[in-house]
């Protein structure tokens, strides 16, 4: 197994909430997941916004959907 060192600030370690100086790699993946996947949600909340897709109805999309993937069946061939 090896060790990796990661040097964060006092601000971060308790933002963070973590309680343990040693933390196994899933540990911390999942600290950094907690805090990274709101912000992913929210920026791609941001860009349907933009592009008009955050009017598209279910069935517009599941329509898009199914497209793509006949596109993708058909180019395969």
């Amino acid at each position: 197994m090896r060790t990796l060192n990661v040097t964060i600030s006092e601000i971060e370690y308790n933002k963070f909430g973590i309680k343990n100086d040693q933390l196994t790699f899933t540990d911390f993946i999942d600290i950094v997941g907690e805090e990274l996947t709101p912000q992913n949600l929210n920026r791609c909340i941001e860009l349907a916004d933009k592009y008009g897709l955050s009017k598209m109805t279910m069935d517009e999309i599941t329509d898009e959907v199914k497209a793509v993937r006949r596109n993708a069946k058909s180019s395969d061939n």
